[in-house]
């Protein structure tokens, strides 16, 4: 049985932790607010830009002039996959959810005899996948030292990619990350940016039809790399969003959860002390008594 003092020293420890996570959990809802903003607003203008190249992908279909990036190669060997994490932990399940969901993909194309090739975006998804991965990691994006997310960062990091798949070094490209639902839900999403895939093309309000110079597959190839960056830089913000919403839902757990153990700690301490000066009370009237 501990003594009065370890107790004693273990509650303030844990009132020390409280406060560390309680104010930890502060910054995280500080910062949500900005990221899921942020998140919030790239969302329209991803999606309108999905619709247009959509509906310029539709109309060039399977033609000769379609754009590499629209077409493919023509295989499905080599793929390529995007894991985008967080550089810092005590986030919950945030970087495991995606890694979960990046190995998964990741067996099923090993075991259909395909080629793996990885590039973490973030050090946690790294360390989690170099365990068993390590072969397949081509390459490692650090944003420890970034403060805030901005397109010029999605940017380098498709001007990569797309410089891999001009080299040949790849057929398909598949991103990872946290789809920002609330602060309690993230859902773990899987997106195919290389050969570009969009949903089927919805028809454009009043039967508007557009004309484009000097051509939709010209257009189309000049669109499709700003839209591997946009569809990078909105994963990002997402991922961001995602981030803090689950480490302020940590931070809160772990705060409630001191709580609990203070009370439970406070409760074992009174009880031991009372038996302490139970014990010295039982002396005293022992020694009493025989005197």
């Amino acid at each position: 049985m501990p003594s009065l003092k370890d107790l004693k020293n273990r509650i303030e420890s844990v009132k020390s932790t409280r406060k560390i996570t309680k104010a930890m959990q502060m910054v995280a809802a500080a910062k949500l607010r900005r990221a899921q903003e942020a998140a919030e607003m790239a969302r329209p203008y991803a999606e309108r830009m999905n619709a247009v190249m959509g509906g310029l992908a539709q109309a060039v279909g399977a033609s000769e002039g379609a754009p590499k990036l629209l077409a493919g190669t023509g295989s499905d060997q080599v793929h390529l996959l995007v894991v985008m994490t967080s550089e810092r932990g005590l986030c919950g399940g945030f970087n495991s959810s995606i890694v979960r969901l990046a190995r998964t993909h990741i067996e099923k194309f090993l075991a259909d005899g395909k080629t793996v090739k990885i590039l973490t975006v973030g050090k946690k998804g790294r360390e989690q996948l170099r365990r068993d991965y390590s072969d397949h990691i081509v390459d490692h994006v650090d944003l420890s030292e970034v403060k805030r997310i901005g397109y010029a960062n999605a940017a380098e990091i498709a001007s990569d990619v797309l410089g891999r798949f001009d080299a040949g070094e790849f057929d398909i490209a598949t991103i990872f990350y946290n789809r920002f639902q609330s602060v309690i839900s993230q859902v773990p999403t899987a997106q195919q940016i290389i050969p570009a895939s969009f949903d089927e093309a919805k028809e454009v309000e009043g039967g508007t039809l557009y004309d484009y110079e000097p051509s939709e597959e010209a257009v189309l190839e000049d669109l499709l790399p700003r839209g591997v960056a946009t569809q990078i830089f909105t994963a990002l913000l997402e991922n961001g969003a995602s981030e803090q919403g689950a480490r302020m839902s940590a931070m809160d757990n772990a705060t409630r959860n001191a709580g609990e153990m203070i009370d439970k700690l406070t409760i074992e301490f009174n009880r031991s002390r009372q038996a302490v000066i139970t014990n010295e009370l039982i002396e005293i009237i022992s020694g009493a008594e025989a005197l």
